[in-house]
């Protein structure tokens, strides 16, 4: 398996208002991807006021706690048998969250995009051991607090609590969603019903996933694939 990458840059910013629009200074250590820093920040402010109202000095307060993280491709941001201790939030690439079944193969349970958390709260929450593994599949960026840095915020952030628990339960409404449909439908249904769920996923997930994922052999998929085209 692939080791955790030690990369960690710390995002720290000072924002105002300007009507509704947020301005961003970027801390001497991000001068050289002022671009990359500010979209970022951007991305995941945006993210988090869908859920709820925050005052400028709450969104310091939160920006402070946050860091990036890269994964290369293949890497894992989780292995299964360790305790999750990061909230993340993916900015770029796609993960698969995967387990192993009975006889030991590996099996993918769902995939992650941009722009939605990544997390086993199980583990988190309680710190136990997560029976999942989480992989980026393509090179990722994240936004991730760690287990204390997230908690510290729900007694210095008044609502946090409450915005926190809508964020949560977008997120276990998509990974319902977007866990592996069920068997009783036919392959190639279950084929194009993903190609037409998520189109900008598609193209960017190796085959080999894309059939675990789908219950089938990564034979039978291709066949599907060309019989389509």
């Amino acid at each position: 398996m692939s080791k955790l990458p030690t990369h960690n840059t710390n995002l720290r910013h000072r924002a105002r208002h300007s009507g509704s629009k947020i301005h961003y200074s970027s801390p001497s250590c991000c001068r050289g991807s002022l671009y990359d820093y500010l979209a970022t920040m951007k991305a995941w402010i945006d993210y988090i006021l869908q859920f709820g109202s925050l005052s400028q000095e709450q969104l310091d307060l939160i920006s402070q706690k946050a860091t990036t993280l890269e994964l290369r491709k293949d890497e894992y941001y989780l292995q299964a048998g360790k305790i999750s201790r990061r909230f993340g939030f993916l900015m770029e690439g796609i993960m698969r969250v995967s387990y192993y079944n009975s006889k030991e193969e590996e099996i993918t349970k769902y995939f992650v995009d941009e722009n939605n958390i990544v997390v086993d709260l199980q583990s988190f929450d309680n710190d136990q051991p997560s029976a999942a593994n989480v992989q980026a599949i393509t090179d990722c960026k994240l936004i991730v607090f760690s287990k204390q840095g997230w908690e510290g915020l729900l007694g210095t952030v008044t609502g946090w609590d409450q915005l926190v628990r809508k964020i949560i339960s977008k997120a276990l409404l998509q990974k319902v969603e977007r866990i592996s449909p069920l068997v009783s439908e036919d392959a190639t249904t279950r084929y194009l019903s993903f190609m037409e769920k998520y189109p900008n996923m598609a193209n960017r997930i190796p085959l080999s996933y894309l059939a675990s994922y789908l219950g089938i052999t990564q034979s039978s998929l291709s066949r599907i694939r060309k019989n389509i085209r």
